[in-house]
């Protein structure tokens, strides 16, 4: 019986991956680079890299940063201009 839930998740997942649009954050994702790179390798030591970071831990974070769960002045600000499909577009 757990395999069922289990099954519904991984094809939920799946259905969020597919409707994200990389492209279309890889616009949104210009104010990014300023702090992160243009390749996802930060400009400081104190900034995060993102390259190679996984989809979901990424819309985790800034989910996270746009609810205020995680504190950082400037990321609640960025985050809090994203909708849940830009966070999506963004992390793809």
């Amino acid at each position: 019986m757990r395999t069922i839930p289990y099954l519904l998740a991984v094809i939920g997942l799946a259905t969020q991956a597919q409707a994200a649009d990389p492209a279309a954050g890889k616009e949104t994702a210009a104010v990014c680079a300023a702090c992160h790179g243009e390749t996802g390798i930060s400009v400081s030591d104190d900034i995060p890299n993102l390259a190679g970071q996984k989809t979901t831990y990424l819309i985790a974070q800034l989910t996270a940063f746009r609810a205020g769960e995680r504190k950082n002045a400037l990321m609640n600000a960025v985050a809090a201009q994203l909708g849940d499909a830009e966070i999506e577009n963004v992390a793809a």
